[in-house]
C-alpha cells in the first residue's frame, strides 16, 4: 500500500479543513511548494494536491501554486479541485500532473467524465466524497441524493480504473477511519464485474490505522492532518506498509 501525503491549498497556503468545513481551517504552512519538497525528502513517492478554492468555486483558483509544485516535484503528483472540464484536466496534465482527480464532475457531468476516461485512461481518478454514505459535491458544500455505493457501481460500469474514497466526517479529525464502512466498501468493490483500485482518505491518524488498511486490497492511503501534526511520521508510515 502506498502512502500519499496530502497538500491542500487555499489562498496560496497549505491548510487543512476539518470535516471539509471552510470555516474550520488550520494553516500549516505559507509555502505549499516547500511542503511538497519536505514530503519528498521524507520518502514520499507520490503527492496528492488539492485546490480547495477551486473545488468550491468550480474552476481552478490556485493554478500558479499547483504548477509550481508540479515543476519542482521529482515524484508523480495527482491534482484535484475545480477540474470540471477537459480543458482544465488537460492543462494540469500538460503542466506535469501524473493524474487528475474528478469529483463533482462524476456526479453532475458524466459526459465529461466519459470523455476524460476516453482521452486520459488511467490518468483519471474519481473522488467519491461521502458524508454518512451520501456523496457530496462542490468542494463538499452540497449533498447529492446519491449513495456512495451507487456511484461506485456507475463508475465501475463506465470503466473508471481508480477511485479515492473520502469519509468527510472523519477528514482532518484525527479520530481514525470508519473501518466498518471501509470494509463494506472493499467487499462491495470486490463484487463488481470490472476491477477498480481503491485509495482511502479521511481520519487516518495512527500507524495502527495503516496496518489495518494494508491488510486489505487498498492501493494507497492519503494522509493529511496527521502528518502535519506529527501524529504520524511519514518515514514510519512508509516503513510500516513496506514491511
Amino acid at each position: 500500500m502506498q502512502i500519499i501525503p496530502a497538500i491542500d491549498i487555499r489562498g496560496g497556503r497549505c491548510v487543512r479543513l476539518e470535516q471539509g468545513d471552510y470555516a474550520r481551517e488550520t494553516v500549516f504552512d505559507e509555502d505549499p511548494v516547500a511542503v511538497a519538497g519536505r514530503w519528498q525528502a521524507a520518502g514520499a513517492r507520490r503527492l496528492h494536491v488539492v485546490d480547495l478554492d477551486g473545488a468550491r468555486d468550480g474552476q481552478p483558483r490556485n493554478e500558479a501554486t499547483v504548477q509550481a509544485i508540479l515543476g519542482a516535484s521529482n515524484v508523480p503528483v495527482q491534482v484535484g479541485g475545480g477540474i470540471r472540464d477537459i480543458a482544465a484536466a488537460q492543462s494540469y496534465l500538460d503542466a506535469g500532473a501524473d493524474r487528475v482527480v474528478l469529483g463533482t464532475t462524476a456526479v453532475k457531468d458524466q459526459t465529461t467524465l466519459v470523455n476524460g476516461i476516453a482521452l486520459f485512461r488511467e490518468r483519471v481518478i474519481v473522488g467519491v466524497d461521502a458524508r454518512d454514505g451520501i456523496v457530496a459535491t462542490e468542494g463538499w458544500t452540497e449533498a447529492s441524493m446519491i449513495e456512495a455505493t451507487d456511484l461506485v457501481k456507475q463508475l465501475s460500469e463506465m470503466g473508471v480504473a481508480r477511485i479515492i474514497y473520502t469519509d468527510i466526517l472523519r477528514d482532518a479529525t484525527l479520530t481514525g477511519p470508519n473501518l466498518a464502512a471501509l470494509r463494506d466498501l472493499v467487499e462491495f468493490i470486490s463484487g463488481l464485474p470490472s476491477p477498480m483500485r481503491l485509495i482511502v482518505a479521511g481520519g487516518l491518524s495512527s500507524i495502527e490505522d495503516l496496518r489495518r488498511l494494508a491488510a486489505w486490497p487498498v492501493e494507497a492511503a492519503i494522509i493529511g492532518k496527521a502528518l502535519y501534526t506529527g501524529d504520524i511520521s511519514l518515514e514510519d508510515a512508509i516503513e510500516t506498509v513496506r514491511s
